[in-house]
This record gives structure tokens, sequence and C-alpha cells, in this order.
């Protein structure tokens, strides 16, 4: 008899850029042939053998921002596909609300029956390549702030960007850490800031673009171009939206967030804390590394976080809510 009922509230969240891995997914695809499906759908959507760069690399062509985007979308579907044929439940059974950081977000609609997995990677494909075209390579940056509340983060980024530039809090992650991103001497003058008012650490993080902020608008305007042409459904599970750090489940709702998304903050830290107000006590991680597994257990360590990327995990989970 299953112990499911009795176990907390759950749900989905899939993981953003930086969790990408070569390797990911192979294991996944030789246990499971609903998970190669998965891969080979969107190797078919953008023209590409995506999964081969997945699996033998090279690492620098994995982490271009246009391949790392639609890889991590893949690999989490792919896990969650193996997870459904497992434990015999589709998505809507598994969680009461899906959620993704940055990219993730994308997979969540995904996941939630949104978006067409061939939409989500060329989406992504064309969000990479957006995001990356928007500054010139060395033009911005992006530091996380670590010992530090997210009103002190404002206040050293309008410090920062008040003798010129653009300094936006790219990411409340979790308690005490917060990332700043935009014009790169801008930033380093918001780490300098940070540094006297007495933050614990800071460090530049190695990024190709200036995510989630003012500098990204070119990148916005084009993904809000293509979005209009993509037909959004009505997710079976809520997504708790990056921007908002509450659900929506409306189509046309979904369609602006997205677009604000890519200048936009990503409200993590709230967004775990708005699903444990709703009941929600574990929160699964799909798809390639334990990032916002150990995030969880910074922010509320009431709610429990568990990581699912391998086919061990798979099974593991399926026999823990089945056996």
């Amino acid at each position: 008899m299953s112990d499911d009922a009795a176990s907390p509230t759950r749900a989905l969240t899939f993981p953003g850029q930086g969790s990408q891995a070569v390797g990911m997914g192979v294991a996944l695809a030789e246990r499971f042939p609903e998970a190669r499906a998965v891969l080979d759908a969107v190797d078919e959507a953008l023209g590409e053998k995506l999964s081969a760069l997945m699996a033998d690399g090279p690492e620098d062509a994995l982490t271009l921002t246009r391949n790392a985007q639609p890889a991590l979308m893949a690999v989490s579907i792919a896990t969650l596909r193996a997870i459904e044929a497992t434990t015999g439940k589709p998505a809507d059974q598994l969680g009461a609300f899906v959620a993704g950081h940055s990219l993730g977000e994308y997979t969540a609609l995904a996941a939630a029956g949104t978006l067409e997995i061939a939409d989500a990677a060329r989406l992504l494909r064309l969000r990479g390549e957006a995001m990356q075209t928007a500054v010139p390579v060395g033009e911005g940056a992006m530091a996380a702030l670590l010992g530090v509340d997210l009103d002190d983060a404002k206040s050293y980024a309008a410090d920062a960007a008040a003798e010129g530039g653009v300094c936006d809090i790219a990411n409340d992650n979790a308690t005490g850490q917060v990332v700043v991103s935009g014009s790169k001497a801008t930033v380093e003058r918001a780490v300098a800031i940070a540094a006297a008012a007495g933050a614990r650490k800071s460090i530049m993080l190695p990024v190709s673009a200036p995510f989630h902020c003012a500098l990204m608008a070119p990148a916005a305007d084009a993904m809000a171009e293509a979005l209009a042409s993509v037909t959004l459904r009505r997710p079976d599970v809520p997504l708790v939206a990056n921007v908002t750090a509450s659900a929506i489940t409306e189509p046309s709702d979904i369609r602006e967030r997205l677009v604000e998304q890519v200048t936009g903050m990503v409200r993590w830290r709230e967004s775990v804390m708005w699903m444990a107000s709703q009941g929600v006590g574990e929160l699964l991680e799909i798809g390639s590394g334990k990032v916002l597994t150990g995030l969880v257990r910074r922010i509320d360590r009431s709610v429990s976080a568990r990581a699912i990327g391998s086919p061990d995990d798979v099974t593991a989970f399926a026999g823990a809510i089945t056996g």
C-alpha cells in the first residue's frame, strides 16, 4: 500500500543555468525509453544532435548559453518522463505546483503541459542567443553577494548605479545569497560597497552575459516576439512564477511573466517561502545537479528537498511513494 497520501504536499522544481554537466542524461536515456524520446524530440526540434553534445561535450560548448538552456530543459523533462513512467503518476499527481529557476521556468511549463517540448527547446535556443548578444562580451558582469540580505543588496546596487551604469538585483536565491547584474564596472563598484559594509564575501561569477537586468531589454523584446507566435495552454499544475513568487495559470499572464523575467529579478527565496505557505513540505529538484536542493535548506529547513537526476534516484523515489 502506498504511503503517498500521508506524504507532505510536493512541488516540482527545475534548475537553471550552471547546473549543466557533460554526460547528463546518458544513463537515463539508456535505462528509460521515455527519456530517450525526449532527447530525440529536442534534437529534432533544433535540427542538430544536442544530445551528443550533452553526452560527450566538449564542456565549453555545452556551457554556451545557447546550448546550456535547451540542454538543461531536455534532461529535466527526460528525468520527469522517467519518473512518470516508473511511478505511473503524471506531473499533476506528483506535485501541487511547478517552478523553475530562470530558464527552468520554461522547463516547468513543459512539465505542466503549457509548452510542447519542441517549442520549449526552440524558445530556449532563441532565449540563449538573444541574452548572449544583448550585451557585448566583457561589458557586463554578475556577482554573488554572500551574507547580505535583499534590502541591503538593493541599497548597494543603487549606490553603485548612482555613479553611472546599470546594477540590478538578478537573483534573490536564498537567505544571505543575492546576485547582482549589470555593467561590469558598476557591478564591481557594488561588490566594493558591499565589502566596505561588511558583506561576508562577494564573488564575481564566470558568466558570459549580465542576465536578469535592464541591459537584457533587447532579449526581452526578442522573447516577446517569439512567445507571441507560440501556443501556450493552461498548465495542468500552477506555475510559481519567478517575477511574482506566486502561482499563475492564465496563458496570457504566463506569456507576460516570461517576457518580464528576462530583465526581472528571479525571486527564488520568496517562491520557496510562498510554496511553503501553501502547504508544500517537499520540493523535488528534477534534472541535473543539486543547486536548488541546497538553496531550499538555506531558505526554510521545515521544507525537505530531494534531487532526482539519475536512474537510481528515479527508482528510489518511485519506491518511496509506491512501495
